[in-house]
Protein backbone atom coordinates (compact mmCIF):
# COMPACT_ATOMS: atom_id res chain seq x y z
CA UNK A 1 0.00 0.00 0.00
CA UNK A 2 1.42 3.31 -1.00
CA UNK A 3 2.45 6.06 1.43
CA UNK A 4 0.12 8.48 0.76
CA UNK A 5 1.05 12.20 1.96
CA UNK A 6 -2.40 14.84 2.29
CA UNK A 7 -2.67 17.65 0.32
CA UNK A 8 -0.74 20.57 2.19
CA UNK A 9 0.58 23.82 2.57
CA UNK A 10 4.24 24.32 1.06
CA UNK A 11 6.90 24.75 3.57
CA UNK A 12 7.64 28.59 4.41
CA UNK A 13 11.59 29.83 3.41
CA UNK A 14 12.30 29.86 7.25
CA UNK A 15 10.62 26.64 8.02
CA UNK A 16 12.86 24.96 5.56
CA UNK A 17 15.52 27.11 6.92
CA UNK A 18 14.46 25.62 10.53
CA UNK A 19 14.44 22.21 9.37
CA UNK A 20 17.94 22.29 7.87
CA UNK A 21 20.13 24.37 10.32
CA UNK A 22 18.42 21.59 12.86
CA UNK A 23 19.98 18.77 10.51
CA UNK A 24 23.36 20.43 10.00
CA UNK A 25 23.85 21.10 13.21
CA UNK A 26 23.14 17.86 14.65
CA UNK A 27 24.69 16.77 11.77
CA UNK A 28 28.12 18.16 12.22
CA UNK A 29 28.05 19.08 16.09
CA UNK A 30 25.87 15.71 17.40
CA UNK A 31 23.58 15.67 20.28
CA UNK A 32 25.57 18.59 22.17
CA UNK A 33 25.05 21.23 19.33
CA UNK A 34 21.15 20.74 19.40
CA UNK A 35 21.06 20.45 22.86
CA UNK A 36 20.22 24.10 23.94
CA UNK A 37 17.41 24.30 20.79
CA UNK A 38 13.44 24.03 21.42
CA UNK A 39 12.53 20.81 20.49
CA UNK A 40 9.25 21.16 19.75
CA UNK A 41 6.18 20.17 17.83
CA UNK A 42 6.89 22.79 15.10
CA UNK A 43 9.67 21.65 14.69
CA UNK A 44 9.03 17.93 14.53
CA UNK A 45 5.81 19.04 11.58
CA UNK A 46 9.11 20.63 9.81
CA UNK A 47 10.91 17.91 10.19
CA UNK A 48 8.51 15.44 9.53
CA UNK A 49 7.62 17.55 6.39
CA UNK A 50 11.43 17.43 4.86
CA UNK A 51 11.54 13.60 5.72
CA UNK A 52 8.28 13.48 3.39
CA UNK A 53 9.46 15.84 0.38
CA UNK A 54 13.26 13.47 0.76
CA UNK A 55 12.63 10.21 1.93
CA UNK A 56 9.21 9.30 -0.53
CA UNK A 57 11.20 10.86 -4.21
CA UNK A 58 13.96 9.14 -3.44
CA UNK A 59 11.92 5.27 -1.97
CA UNK A 60 8.80 5.95 -4.45
CA UNK A 61 9.13 3.37 -8.11
CA UNK A 62 9.75 4.68 -11.04
CA UNK A 63 5.99 5.01 -13.10
CA UNK A 64 7.85 4.67 -16.63
CA UNK A 65 9.84 1.12 -15.14
CA UNK A 66 8.82 -1.91 -15.14
CA UNK A 67 7.88 -2.70 -11.45
CA UNK A 68 10.39 -5.40 -9.70
CA UNK A 69 10.35 -7.02 -6.74
CA UNK A 70 13.07 -4.69 -5.42
CA UNK A 71 11.29 -1.69 -6.70
CA UNK A 72 8.34 -2.11 -4.48
CA UNK A 73 10.34 -3.05 -1.74
CA UNK A 74 12.09 -0.33 -1.12
CA UNK A 75 8.56 1.72 -1.73
CA UNK A 76 6.94 -0.18 1.09
CA UNK A 77 10.04 0.06 3.37
CA UNK A 78 9.93 4.01 2.72
CA UNK A 79 6.25 4.04 3.31
CA UNK A 80 6.96 2.04 6.51
CA UNK A 81 9.52 4.24 7.54
CA UNK A 82 7.30 7.83 6.88
CA UNK A 83 4.26 6.27 8.81
CA UNK A 84 6.62 5.59 11.37
CA UNK A 85 7.88 9.01 11.73
CA UNK A 86 4.43 10.53 10.99
CA UNK A 87 3.19 8.21 14.57
CA UNK A 88 6.29 9.64 16.10
CA UNK A 89 5.84 13.45 14.92
CA UNK A 90 2.23 13.07 16.60
CA UNK A 91 2.48 11.06 19.66
CA UNK A 92 5.44 12.78 20.95
CA UNK A 93 6.69 15.63 19.25
CA UNK A 94 9.70 16.57 21.54
CA UNK A 95 10.99 13.61 21.32
CA UNK A 96 10.15 13.03 17.57
CA UNK A 97 12.45 15.79 16.43
CA UNK A 98 15.50 14.90 17.30
CA UNK A 99 14.65 11.39 16.27
CA UNK A 100 13.54 12.58 12.99
CA UNK A 101 16.76 14.69 12.42
CA UNK A 102 19.02 11.40 13.03
CA UNK A 103 16.47 9.11 10.74
CA UNK A 104 16.82 11.85 7.74
CA UNK A 105 20.54 12.35 8.56
CA UNK A 106 21.28 8.20 8.69
CA UNK A 107 18.56 7.80 5.36
CA UNK A 108 20.62 10.68 3.58
CA UNK A 109 24.02 9.10 4.13
CA UNK A 110 22.83 5.64 3.40
CA UNK A 111 19.91 5.80 0.80
CA UNK A 112 20.97 9.05 -1.32
CA UNK A 113 24.61 10.26 -0.97
CA UNK A 114 24.81 12.99 -3.49
CA UNK A 115 27.93 12.24 -6.11
CA UNK A 116 29.29 15.74 -5.89
CA UNK A 117 29.06 15.79 -2.30
CA UNK A 118 30.41 12.94 -0.41
CA UNK A 119 30.17 14.21 2.55
CA UNK A 120 26.51 13.90 4.22
CA UNK A 121 26.83 18.01 5.20
CA UNK A 122 27.59 18.91 1.84
CA UNK A 123 24.39 16.74 0.60
CA UNK A 124 22.32 18.27 3.05
CA UNK A 125 23.42 21.75 2.62
CA UNK A 126 22.48 21.22 -1.46
CA UNK A 127 19.43 19.59 -0.44
CA UNK A 128 18.82 22.89 1.87
CA UNK A 129 19.78 25.01 -1.25
CA UNK A 130 17.05 22.92 -3.83
CA UNK A 131 14.29 23.18 -1.23
CA UNK A 132 14.92 27.16 0.07
CA UNK A 133 14.67 27.75 -3.95
CA UNK A 134 11.27 26.16 -4.05
CA UNK A 135 10.19 27.58 -1.16
CA UNK A 136 10.95 31.06 -2.33
CA UNK A 137 9.51 30.71 -5.46
CA UNK A 138 6.01 28.96 -3.97
CA UNK A 139 5.73 31.87 -1.65
CA UNK A 140 6.21 34.39 -3.40
CA UNK A 141 4.62 33.86 -6.72
CA UNK A 142 1.16 35.55 -7.10
CA UNK A 143 -1.96 34.51 -4.89
CA UNK A 144 1.24 32.36 -2.92
CA UNK A 145 0.12 31.13 0.24
CA UNK A 146 0.44 33.38 3.43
Amino acid sequence: MPYLIPPRTPLTPEQVERGFDYLLALQTGGGAAVAGRAADSALAFVLLRLAEDIIWPATAADGEAAPSAASSTLEEAGGVLLSALRDWARDSPTTAAPGIARSLIRFTANVIPHPDHPDTADTLEAMRDERLMLAHAVHSAPGAHP
